[in-house]
């Protein structure tokens, strides 16, 4: 199957040319031409850039990729990647925003997909962009469930703050660094807030306000896009696919 090709459909499919972002998506570094195999990663590591050449991928897709709204010196750690990308023909390409706010392949939606809530709106506003949703189970479950659900579907370790009701109906998600958005689920009245990572401020700010609030990491709740854009990828394009994991408790 064609690079080209490849990058253009999920350009289209994410509607990522018009989603404001601070990282460059789509294309990031251009590999062979032709792709059999592509490596899906979260993150741009150099451990995942190895383990990727070592499985004969001709093409790296991630959620954090290598080229944001600033240059860097070409140097240390950031040569090796790129060395390891160009020697190998290997293309990178990587999509932030556009995989969080999808309604379908995206990392929220996926999120409330695993924990089986529907009537999805978007929700939770981030630099201008709405990039979470906020759903509804049909019939109320008990706080505890809905972590143990999490932390088997994303192998995570969670850490909640359970000020807030016992039974569950109304919850929202922004994964990844989305704890300065709790004030948004609270304003909005949910039962439930999911997040990836977590700071000094909220667990004062869930007693004072009655509120639960799940951290799940921030690499594992953005694993979920990563999964369902390799689904997509391997049936439309019936290219080889690889998932590999480099975990991270963060």
């Amino acid at each position: 199957m064609q690079r080209d090709r490849i990058i253009d459909f999920v350009d289209r499919y994410l509607d990522s040319k018009n989603i404001k972002d601070s990282s460059q998506n789509g294309l990031q570094v251009e590999g062979k031409p032709e792709v059999k195999k592509i490596a899906f990663g979260v993150s741009a590591s150099l451990e995942l850039f190895k383990r990727a050449a070592e499985a004969g991928a001709d093409m790296i897709i991630v959620h954090h990729g290598l080229l944001w709204g600033r240059s860097f010196p070409v140097k240390g750690p950031f040569r090796k990647k790129l060395e390891l990308l160009l020697n190998n023909g290997i293309t990178l390409a990587a999509w932030h925003l556009p995989l969080d706010k999808h309604p379908v392949a995206g990392n929220n939606a996926r999120i409330m997909k695993l924990l089986g809530a529907g009537e999805l709106r978007p929700f939770g506003t981030y630099d201008g962009e709405t990039i979470g949703f906020r759903a509804a189970f049909r019939k109320t479950r008990p706080l505890g469930d809905v972590i143990k659900t999490l932390q088997s579907g994303l192998s995570a370790d969670i850490l909640s703050f359970n000020f807030g009701p016992k039974k569950i109906r109304t919850l929202g998600a922004v994964s990844g660094g989305g704890q300065r958005m709790f004030d948004q689920a609270i304003a909005a009245g949910l039962d439930l807030y999911i997040t990836g990572e977590v700071s000094e401020f909220v667990q004062e700010t869930a007693r004072e306000h009655r509120a639960n609030y799940i951290a799940a990491g921030h690499y594992n709740t953005e694993k979920t896009g990563v999964w369902a854009l390799e689904k997509l990828l391997r049936a439309k394009f019936g290219v080889e696919t690889e998932f590999i994991d480099v975990p991270n408790p963060v």
